[in-house]
């Protein structure tokens, strides 16, 4: 959650500071509101939306009449949680589905903003999701734009439809009675951006809107463009009455000013984010899961939804049988390794457990993500009978291991002991095979 991670350190200290209090004094209430108001602005927050979102919480404490209560700073977190997530849209926006397939997806935006990645995206998760996606490549303009999304397909196996640089009008109709024809139920459109916004680009993607009738007009916009992304999704949307927000990037080093000022000054739902650079780097987006995290409490949704994700019902089922034998292998132990990085970023990771944000400041999540490479590293140099019965690696064996994987005995040690607590705590889940399947190296400390 790079783009929040200066908000919510600063929330985080502001709320800090009523933690110990029971009552609280007007001006104490006064005072929070109006640093919390200095942290939405320097967030790059919408002058407008910071005003509206201070009055509502205002209104709504003198209406709790917190000032009475015992626990007041509780109340104020509380009303800010609630109303942040007011602000980003109250609850997840759902694509619309058409009642007669294909469901056409339109998206826009500008050059830049990650769109034509954001479909390879979008058609990866719709397809994980039991869809038949088709990519349409409809912007004729940009260099290569065509073959980008034909690499992107090909990586995901999905369709692309093309018809070279002839009108996008055309080639949209043509991809949407090619997806009726080949029984796509979806087709998602890649139009052409502009490096701003003119006459020209708007009066096209218009046509496409009125040739295809889209169930979904996606526009994306980067967040690390402030409070040019939500100028960029305003004017998008009276031209075209956009249905939602992509943001991009919001893993990135932004100050979050986007998310939080695009619902209110559009009306429309930011419905997906991108995190990163992988076709598997989107999440829907819940603006109740992302006031929490930013306010340091945690999305506990996400981060079991993201280990679902990880684990297969097949990989559970083998786990169970082998606690069940007390089988439990260093090359299980890989396989932990493999499934916490297919859940992601480890700094996003730890972002999303409830009460860690202050806690876990001092983790440089780049030097653990680095450690678990040198933990692959050691197992992948040991031989198969020593990953199976790692009592044999004795003083050679450690020698050997150490010189292949580029590390030291000391910390093909670390990793040997590391692996026995493992080993040792899925042992007493032995009774409860599907809590000991679920546990994500909670062995692995850091070296």
């Amino acid at each position: 959650m790079g783009a929040f991670s200066s908000l919510s350190d600063k929330i985080s200290h502001i709320f800090s500071k009523l933690a110990n209090k029971g009552k609280l004094t007007e001006l104490e209430v006064k005072q929070t509101m109006r640093e919390i108001r200095v942290a939405l602005l320097e967030a790059d927050v919408n002058y407008t939306v910071v005003k509206d979102f201070i009055s509502k919480v205002s209104e709504k404490m003198v209406g709790e009449e917190i000032l009475k209560t015992l626990t007041g700073s509780q109340q104020v977190i509380k009303i800010v949680n609630e109303e942040l997530t007011v602000l980003m849209g109250s609850a997840h926006s759902k694509l619309t589905i058409a009642p007669n397939p294909p469901t056409v997806i339109m998206m826009c935006g500008l050059q830049g903003a990650g769109k034509t990645t954001m479909c390879g995206k979008l058609g990866l998760m719709l397809k994980k999701q039991g869809k038949s996606p088709l990519l349409a490549a409809c912007d004729i303009y940009r260099p290569a734009a065509i073959k980008q999304l034909q690499i992107l397909g090909g990586s995901v196996q999905l369709p692309v439809f093309e018809k070279g640089v002839q009108n996008p009008v055309k080639t949209a109709q043509a991809a949407v009675a090619e997806a009726r024809k080949n029984g796509n139920d979806i087709v998602i459109i890649d139009t052409a951006g502009r490096l701003h916004i003119n006459d020209e680009l708007m009066k096209e993607l218009e046509d496409i809107k009125a040739a295809v009738a889209p169930s979904e007009i996606l526009l994306t916009v980067d967040s690390m463009t402030g409070q040019d992304a939500v100028t960029v999704s305003e004017t998008f949307n009276k031209r075209l009455d956009i249905t939602g927000v992509i943001l991009t990037k919001l893993d990135g080093d932004t100050r979050g000013g986007a998310a939080l000022s695009i619902k209110a000054v559009t009306g429309k739902p930011i419905k997906f984010c991108g995190l990163g650079e992988k076709l598997t780097d989107i999440e829907p987006f819940y603006p109740d899961r992302m006031a929490s995290r930013i306010l340091g409490m945690g999305d506990v949704l996400t981060l079991i939804e993201k280990a679902q994700s990880a684990v297969t019902e097949e990989d559970l089922k083998r786990m169970e049988e082998k606690l069940r034998k007390n089988s439990f292998t260093l090359d299980d132990y890989l396989e932990q390794f493999e499934s916490m990085k297919k859940m992601g970023n480890m700094q996003e990771l730890l972002s999303m457990i409830p009460g860690a944000g202050n806690k876990l400041k001092g983790i440089d999540a780049e030097a653990g993500e680095e450690k678990i490479k040198y933990a692959k590293a050691i197992i992948r140099s040991m031989t198969t009978e020593e990953r199976q019965t790692p009592d044999i690696i004795k003083a050679s064996r450690k020698k050997r291991i150490a010189s292949g994987s580029g590390t030291t005995i000391q910390e093909v040690n670390q990793i040997l002991k590391q692996f026995d607590a493992t080993k040792q705590m899925m042992k007493q889940f032995g009774s409860n095979p599907k809590k000991g399947a679920n546990l994500f190296q909670m062995g692995n400390k850091r070296r």
